[in-house]
């Protein structure tokens, strides 16, 4: 079994309010009921210490968006709402802090149309141009609140004020939303307006619900929308607010309310293999500032009977990553911040304001489970990740997840999110879906570390040095422990004419056989990036003839040149990133003499000890026939595959 966690000896002293740890029921983590109890007390009690006169738009530190507090306020409001209900609901009226007094006042106040701290309403997203949206958000929020806690946050209003927070939430159930998860918000308001007898009339919940089904992939995940953008947005919104829409609606018996259960247990079990040993969350996607709202889909596989996972293997793993976060300072000296760890802007989006990481709210719905219940009385047993290397395929979304037991990695040749510009630049791309490869101890490279785009990519480089996007994929296949895709390369925004790069991933422990069949005219060269690695000070970083590595001392990342490359290199940044201050990447480059080129790379991440360098080509031996790869592991494994047409496509290149 997993060693007990070393979360507790690392604490921070300000952390007087935490129970020690119970290592009797807990024996891995430390972490009990009582734990969550006093973290989200902990948290709620932010709130409240930056309460506005009538409690509907306190001021947290942090930065405000251009929407302005007032719409800050109501997401604040909105998103610890998600923490407070489970802690309410789970308490059974011993609501020894009066939360559901306290935000049912603020409801209130930010749902009366004319009083002093009235909540923005929602207008029909059509444009980015027509004012607050968010509002709509926050009403799914708040619905789903309703639900959990409706004993003690809905039933005790008085009939008007009833109606003025039913018509607060009619008004958003009507409107139109993106072609995303948006689509499951007003549903959310209208299930929770349906379950308690108000008027629905409309509203479209039954076909937003239609429309997001429709964008499932399989193993339990969706895209966020027809594009192919693959993240936590499962665990924090899609498979939360089905659940609870098939609920509200009293439809969770019929044949699609149940097809949602299955699909949940599915995604429970294939998205538990994501989380490290100790803690640690893979670092992929947008809004990573939610952080635990990322146990949000678990828990409601455990409340619902669906949970593949034993009570004593979820707490493990819920406690595991509350502790991992609590342990880094997150929310303990004030607001849980915009960040991973520490703050970090940079890997914010730009609609994210100083209440918008109280979305990690969700991710405490098991205390909406009474204390006698098994996942918070049984002992607690080994996550999947703690055990033995686990290597996880996952077809229909493009992804392979293997582990060491010491960290997890995302091979990515499924997702992408080009639908939305990046700030400050036209290439439709993003360093949280870009990239080739993710981890638990690793994030991709932010500010200028984008712009130069070296970690977890392939580049063609131009004259000028600037780095091809790799944007939107066109072909993608995975078959057992080899993973690939095709992209056409685009610079300045525009696809690269005569251009075509076709990556193929073969995993094998700790490492990865990354190979590139790359067409383009020769004057553009290439070059391709390991993982980046961060710490609080500058890493060590070295090269042998044919390996970059670099180390924060806990995490070793390098590259080893197999075939078609020339240049190992490392590069350093300073707040690109947002596991620390500094960073660096290993990386590999080549000039071009043909237009049609191979490039094999060994990318290697591990937390265990530092294998030596110059010993990393005997970890694979690799033969390379024109486009044929064969490799044969030093575990014994073996893969040969043909680049050209592993990954079936049109063979368009840009044009």
């Amino acid at each position: 079994m997993t060693q007990p966690s070393t979360a507790h000896q690392s604490l921070p002293a300000t952390l007087s309010w935490l129970p020690g740890p119970h290592t009797g029921l807990s024996p891995i983590t430390g972490w009990t009921r009582s734990h969550w109890e006093a973290t989200a007390d902990h948290w709620l009690e932010h709130i409240r210490t930056y309460s506005s006169p009538l409690k509907a738009s306190p001021r947290l530190p942090g930065r405000v968006t251009r929407d302005g507090e007032r719409r800050e306020g109501m997401e604040t409001i909105g998103r610890s709402l998600l923490m407070a209900a489970p802690r309410i609901a789970g308490a059974r009226g011993q609501d020894r802090l009066g939360l559901a007094a306290w935000y049912r006042e603020a409801l209130l106040a930010g749902t009366d149309p004319d009083g002093a701290e009235r909540w923005p309403m929602g207008v029909t997203c059509k444009s980015p141009l027509l004012g607050v949206t968010n509002s709509i958000v926050e009403a799914a929020n708040i619905a789903f609140s309703l639900h959990i806690a409706r004993d003690w946050l809905w039933e005790p209003l008085a009939s008007g004020e009833k109606k003025q927070v039913a018509e607060w939430l009619r008004h958003h159930a009507r409107l139109e939303v993106w072609g995303n998860n948006w689509q499951l918000f007003p549903a959310m308001a209208e299930g929770f307006l349906r379950s308690v007898g108000e008027d629905v009339s409309g509203c479209t919940g039954a076909r937003n619900v239609a429309r997001v089904e429709s964008w499932y992939l399989g193993d339990g995940w969706y895209t966020d929308g027809p594009e192919h953008a693959i993240d936590y947005y499962n665990a924090w919104a899609i498979h939360p607010y089905l659940w609870a829409w098939y609920s509200m609606t009293g439809r969770e018996d019929t044949p699609e309310g149940l097809r949602q259960l299955e699909r949940l247990r599915e995604f429970v079990g294939t998205q538990s293999l994501m989380f490290a040993a100790d803690g640690a969350v893979v670092h992929v996607g947008r809004s990573l500032a939610n952080r635990t709202a990322v146990l949000a889909a678990l828990w409601c596989a455990e409340i619902s009977g669906v949970n593949p996972l034993t009570p004593g293997a979820t707490r493990r793993l819920a406690s595991g990553v509350l502790a991992n976060f609590t342990a880094k300072g997150v929310g303990v000296d004030g607001p849980p911040n915009l960040g991973w760890y520490d703050e970090h802007l940079g890997s914010c989006q730009a609609y994210s304001g100083f209440g918008s990481p109280y979305l990690a709210g969700i991710g405490f719905l098991g205390l909406a489970l009474p204390p006698e219940h098994k996942v918070w009385q049984d002992v607690e047993e080994p996550q999947p990740t703690d055990g033995p290397a686990v290597v996880r395929p996952l077809p229909d979304a493009g992804w392979i997840l293997s582990s060491d037991g010491g960290l997890v990695r995302l091979t990515n040749h499924g997702s992408d999110h080009c639908g939305l510009p990046v700030e400050g630049g036209t290439d439709p791309d993003d360093p949280h879906y870009a990239k080739f490869s993710y981890s638990t101890h690793t994030a991709p490279g932010t500010g200028p570390a984008w712009e130069e785009n070296i970690d977890g990519h392939l580049a063609l480089l131009g004259s000028d040095g600037v780095a091809s996007r790799r944007c939107a994929l066109r072909a993608t296949r995975t078959e057992g422990s080899i993973s690939g895709s095709v992209h056409v390369p685009q610079l300045y925004g525009k696809s690269l004419p005569g251009t075509a790069v076709t990556t193929v991933s073969v995993v094998d422990g700790i490492h990865e056989l990354r190979c590139h069949l790359v067409i383009g005219p020769v004057e553009f060269s290439v070059r391709e990036g390991g993982h980046a690695v961060a710490g609080a000070a500058r890493l060590k970083a070295g090269k042998t003839e044919d390996t970059s590595w670099v180390s924060n001392g806990g995490v070793f990342a390098s590259v080893t040149a197999v075939y078609g490359w020339q240049e190992p290199d490392h590069t350093h940044y300073k707040g690109a990133n947002a596991m620390g201050e500094h960073s660096a990447v290993p990386s590999l480059s080549a000039q071009r003499a043909v237009v049609e080129t191979v490039h094999v790379a060994l990318h290697t991440l591990t937390r265990g000890p530092a294998p030596v360098p110059e010993s990393l080509k005997a970890a694979a031996a690799v033969v390379v026939s024109g486009t044929e790869v064969s490799v044969t592991w030093a575990s014994g494994a073996s893969q040969s595959f043909d680049l050209r047409t592993f990954v079936p496509w049109d063979g368009q290149v840009g044009r």
